[in-house]
């Protein structure tokens, strides 16, 4: 068995990410001007950190901030529609596809379920 050699590194520290510090107002601007453009809550989080804003730097989570302002969309209900929407798509062109038009059935069927649950 070969023997491994020790190497006499020296491991630097890693910096932590500086993050942008700004009003609760700003903040509060800035998750309704990305939810305007049609992003769900969890891509508004992700987009801030790109951005060096880091959400729990923050009273409110995103989520509350968009029920408050009545534009809160569910994610899973978005992802879903939109799913949905490229199988019509599909479908229309493809008359020949049969499992497109069940999955459409099936689809449909999974919206009108969570809708329920909710209560949309």
């Amino acid at each position: 068995m070969p023997k491994i050699k020790k190497t006499n590194e020296v491991k630097t520290p890693k910096k932590k990410s500086e993050t942008k510090k700004i009003s609760q107002g700003e903040y509060e601007k800035k998750v309704i001007e990305l939810a305007k453009k049609g992003i769900t809550a969890e891509k508004i989080g992700e987009n801030l950190r790109k951005n060096k804003i880091h959400p729990k730097d923050y009273d409110k989570k995103i989520s509350k901030i968009l029920k408050e302002k009545e534009i809160y969309v569910n994610p899973d209900l978005k992802n879903i529609e939109k799913k949905l929407d490229g199988l019509k798509v599909h479908s229309e062109k493809n008359k020949q596809d049969k499992g497109a038009k069940r999955d459409v059935v099936r689809i449909s069927a999974k919206i009108r379920k969570l809708k329920k649950y909710f209560k949309v």
